[in-house]
């Protein structure tokens, strides 16, 4: 019989809200987190300090904004981040050495790295992605142009998604903008796609399947697509929409509606692709069957808003960062003493998509 899944909290949280998780690419407990309190957390997930914690914290790295997003790079020595103080930065994690990799002229959103074509993308407030290829620094990074504000990104192994203001989205391909980078085109590429969003509202949050397929975004009002790549009208047909995150509430005169929460966070599983996780305002995490349009399982309710979501390289651990939303649209707004990080350790079939069992 498989053993009971597990889940833990990690000791010494951030200070302030978290903006990002990312688990190493060659280590299923190494965790990073972002954070408002202006510092990149280092985890590791499963080396207890004492008998009455869980995981230890490795290292911090001090920005002098808050970061708004973090990322590993080829491997769990090297991450990046995105700031407040519009900087891309390469961070030495076993040094704690910091290099600029490009400015941007406003906040940075959102970092990918692509380890097929060893990329990174920034995407700023400023309406431009930065592309970068940290293996060659002599290489001027390429700017690219964005009709709209990015709000989210993710990378497949052979496309970027890009999700912004207007519900525009663009979809790049990673190797005509790596052509693109080392030509030092002047030129900026094309996108591959231009789409709309099937979500009318702000998109919050996209991830991409790892099987190269397509994507999953989430929307400010409760709701999730599913998309594939392929353009033809049969795959084009297939994408899809569903209400999640909402809490029912009773009138006082007996009818009920829906209290609509932001979806935070999305994350695929690697091993079992077509499943995915989503995160909400209300403070649940659920996981779900891309394929099969199915919710798998919904967990215990957390304490405070899900800000993200993160499975581990081998698909054995969900982490999820919890801490107070503006849901309540609070002005005195702090995450200090609320902020926490969960571990979860799944058990065997728990996100193996039914119908796949042993």
């Amino acid at each position: 019989m498989a053993p009971p899944a597990t889940q833990f909290e990690l000791a010494q949280p951030p200070n302030d809200a978290i903006s990002a998780l990312a688990f190493a690419p060659d280590s299923p407990s190494r965790l990073l987190v972002s954070s408002w309190d202006k510092n990149i957390y280092l985890y590791d997930t499963l080396q207890n300090s004492d008998e009455n914690s869980h995981g230890t914290l490795l290292q911090t790295y001090e920005h002098r904004a808050p970061v708004m997003d973090v990322c590993f790079g080829k491997d769990g020595s090297e991450a990046f981040s995105a700031g407040m103080d519009w900087q891309v930065r390469r961070i030495d994690l076993e040094s704690g050495d910091q290099m600029t990799l490009s400015k941007h002229a406003a906040p940075v959103r959102r970092v990918v790295y692509s380890r097929e074509h060893s990329l990174l993308i920034s995407a700023s407030w400023d309406s431009t992605l930065h592309i970068h290829n940290p293996t060659n620094p002599s290489l001027a990074p390429l700017t690219i142009p964005l009709p709209g504000k990015p709000h989210a990104m993710a990378a497949s192994p052979s496309k970027v998604i890009v999700a912004m203001t207007s519900r525009l989205v663009h979809i790049y391909d990673l190797s005509t903008l790596s052509s693109a980078l080392s030509s030092q085109s002047s030129e900026p590429p094309q996108p591959w796609q231009q789409r709309e969003s099937s979500l009318k509202f702000l998109t919050r949050a996209v991830a991409a399947m790892p099987s190269d397929a397509g994507y999953a975004t989430s929307s400010i009002e409760g709701r999730v697509a599913v998309e594939w790549f392929d353009a033809s009208a049969e795959s084009q047909a297939r994408k899809y929409a569903f209400k999640c995150h909402r809490t029912p509430q009773q009138g006082a005169d007996g009818s009920s509606t829906d209290v609509v929460y932001p979806v935070n966070a999305l994350a695929f599983h690697p091993v079992h692709g077509s499943t995915f996780a989503s995160g909400g305002g209300d403070a649940t995490v659920a996981l779900w069957d891309a394929e099969a349009k199915r919710r798998m399982k919904v967990y215990q309710k957390f304490a405070d808003s899900v800000a993200a979501l993160a499975f581990s390289a081998d698909g054995r651990y969900l982490a999820v960062g919890v801490c107070p939303g503006f849901e309540t649209g609070m002005e005195d707004y702090s995450g200090e003493g609320r902020t926490k990080i969960f571990v979860r350790e799944l058990g065997e079939n728990e996100a193996l998509p039914k119908g796949k069992g042993k």
